[in-house]
């Protein structure tokens, strides 16, 4: 029974070799061929593009917008985890206010996460 079985296997495989010979084809059927052959490869970037670089692109526009519109007042979270309020802006280089006691810091611009919307409370502050 096996041998029928790869006998079968074996008529199938040398069906389709001869099926596909692209030297038989003519024009117009070699680029149906070679077109869906394409197909899998063409979706699988446009997938990419839509679920990996588009949502990227976005975020990091929506990053660098963020970073542009930074003014003196703003609280902000950096990305170590300070929070703080923007007391001036030279350039790339922020000076920001921290705790009761308003002891001055100075960062990147670059080093900003975002800007705080919500209210945070710390131990001797309350960002609003």
């Amino acid at each position: 029974m096996n041998y029928k079985l790869m006998s079968l296997l074996a008529d199938a495989a040398a069906t389709a070799e001869t099926a596909v010979n692209t030297a038989e084809m003519t024009t117009g059927a070699k680029i149906i061929y070679y077109g869906v052959q394409f197909v899998p490869m063409i979706l699988i970037l446009v997938v990419f593009y839509f679920m990996l670089i588009r949502p990227q692109r976005k975020k990091d526009k929506e990053a660098k917008e963020m970073l542009k519109n930074l003014k003196v007042g703003d609280r902000i979270c950096t990305i170590g985890g300070i929070y703080g309020t923007i007391a001036k802006i030279k350039d790339d280089v922020l000076t920001l206010e921290i705790g009761a006691q308003k002891t001055q810091m100075v960062i990147a611009r670059w080093a900003v996460r975002n800007v705080e919307q919500l209210s945070v409370t710390n131990d001797s502050e309350t960002l609003v």
